[in-house]
């Protein structure tokens, strides 16, 4: 088993960076409290490990793949590095982390560095599932149909109806406007079930094809909750609709949310399987001969780049992103044929993510200034161009430029902001680790635009 003789927080920060993991995620993978991985960026040397916690990041190295051990020696041995700051900078540092995480101050004195804080981490974890329960619960109870949603009339739904009702939907999703989206679902859910019941044929079919989309809303807004789990239910139903409707364009563009699905739950390979298979389905099905086919083809490529960016695949994730581009270019510009924001500005969009998943911040950042922003048609995708770019910005340690662009993301979707906990961890990030000025800045964003931890 490979191992550290002794572990001091240089070391345990150097394995953080070269899993390519925030210092929430670290945190969260270890069992330790944030404010103690904080301090290990911030104290480097001055720390050394309790031995429960030497024997954790011990295992942590040894399940490590040989490309992130290189990585890991590469930047153990580095001359540069953050400087240790003062114990009261380390203090305060603590008491910071704590007024994010809880809403109070310092909560007692904490353990040794490098201890388990279990108990508070779980306390902590518990209060951000309790805050994203409630924006979505009536979404799951029509989805899962707990309980009878009330119907507008006993009447069967028409299908331009419910195509005119879908739509609204999917400009809301994209448009960020995400509680209207979620309250027309609640409706919407048990309208498409009652509509299916008295079709049949072509009529039928076509239903398919709205469920599909519809079911790929509800998946998407699950996302940006954090709900993982029932994403991929809902990923699935709208797969089950494509298949169902034998449209090879929406099987496809439904294999593009359960790519994302997948990935976001961890399955970052098997995202990447089934994004090839479905791009190679629909090419071969539809010769690519619709703007829609072409669309949801490089769609689903873009998908399948960051998944296999997250497997730390870069032929395959460079790859996809390559045709993505060839697609692109067929159509000669950005927009938003069957909703999926698809053109040449949008797959450079995309090599921000990649670069980003593969963890070089400065690549991301180089890509991110060649996005035509005027180019991008939807507000949603806008928005997490500008967080992926504060993301980028903190792993580089340039806090400013970071709270900077989460400042215009909330300018352009406020709700994105809100609503996302990957925004929040961001926000945690930058309060743990800047000082000063810029983290008084940081806390006072996150209290005006309603972030909360």
């Amino acid at each position: 088993m490979a191992s550290m003789t002794t572990w001091t927080g240089w070391e345990a920060n150097a394995l953080r960076k070269a899993l390519r993991m925030s210092v929430t995620e670290f945190a969260e993978h270890l069992g330790a409290a944030r404010r103690t991985v904080a301090k290990w960026s911030s104290r480097g040397r001055e720390i050394q490990m309790r031995p429960e916690m030497q024997a954790a990041l011990d295992t942590v190295l040894a399940r490590a793949s040989a490309e992130v051990r290189e990585r890991f020696e590469q930047l153990r041995s580095a001359d540069t590095g953050d400087a240790p700051a003062s114990h009261r900078e380390a203090r305060a540092v603590s008491d910071i982390t704590s007024v994010v995480a809880t809403g109070e101050g310092h909560r007692g004195e904490p353990d040794q560095e490098g201890g388990m804080q279990r108990r508070e981490f779980l306390t902590d974890a518990a209060s951000g599932c309790a805050a994203v329960v409630p924006a979505v619960a009536r979404l799951l109870d029509a989805l899962l149909a707990t309980g009878r949603v009330p119907v507008e009339s006993d009447a069967p739904p028409s299908l331009r109806d419910l195509a005119v009702r879908v739509a609204a939907v999917k400009r809301d999703y994209q448009a960020c406007r995400y509680h209207s989206a979620r309250e027309q679902l609640v409706s919407l859910l048990p309208l498409a079930a009652a509509a299916r019941l008295h079709l049949t044929g072509d009529g039928l079919s076509d239903l398919e094809v709205l469920c599909a989309d519809m079911y790929h809303v509800v998946a998407s807004l699950l996302l940006k909750s954090g709900d993982r789990a029932m994403a991929l239910v809902a990923a699935e139903r709208s797969t089950r609709s494509g298949l169902d409707s034998a449209d090879p364009v929406a099987v496809c563009a439904s294999a593009r949310i359960m790519t994302h699905a997948l990935m976001e739950n961890g399955h970052n390979r098997q995202s990447v399987a089934l994004a090839q298979t479905a791009a190679a389905n629909v090419e071969q099905a539809t010769r690519l001969g619709s703007v829609d086919a072409v669309a949801v083809y490089g769609a689903l490529l873009l998908r399948g780049s960051i998944a296999a960016a997250r497997a730390e695949d870069r032929f395959a994730a460079w790859s996809m992103l390559n045709e993505a581009e060839r697609a692109a270019a067929r159509l000669g510009r950005d927009g938003n044929d069957r909703w999926t924001g698809f053109g040449p500005n949008n797959v450079l969009q995309h090599r921000v993510a990649v670069a980003l998943a593969l963890g070089d911040a400065g690549k991301a950042i180089t890509f991110a200034r060649q996005v035509q922003i005027d180019k991008i048609l939807l507000t949603e995708r806008k928005a997490s161009l500008f967080v992926d770019v504060a993301q980028a910005y903190t792993r580089w340690g340039r806090h400013e430029e970071s709270l900077s662009a989460l400042r215009t993301a909330y300018g352009i979707a406020p709700e994105e902001i809100r609503s996302r906990p990957a925004v929040h961890r961001i926000v945690t990030d930058l309060a743990a680790l800047s000082r000063g000025h810029t983290r008084s800045q940081v806390i006072d964003f996150a209290a005006g635009a309603g972030v909360s931890w």
